[in-house]
């Protein structure tokens, strides 16, 4: 899952060296955390949300196979 975040943020972003993403897990959830720099945290947002909901939805998806529940957390 890290590294499919790992690939969408960098390709919507104007600085891809800047992007982190570290992973989180416990018995019953796995916690995605990107890291932006500030200026690009719009793009990775986007209008009224709708791309980071893009994002939760195919690593959503993506995890389906897997019982734990996958959060993914867009920081700057």
């Amino acid at each position: 899952m890290k590294e499919l975040v790992e690939y969408l943020a960098r390709a919507l972003v104007d600085n891809p060296d800047a992007v982190a993403v570290e992973q989180r897990e416990d018995d019953e959830t796995l916690l995605i955390e990107l890291r932006v720099s500030p200026e690009d945290m719009g793009k990775v947002i986007g209008k009224h949300g709708r791309i980071a909901k893009a994002i939760r939805t195919v690593v959503r998806a993506a995890s389906q196979g897997d019982s734990k529940k996958v959060a993914v957390d867009i920081l700057s």
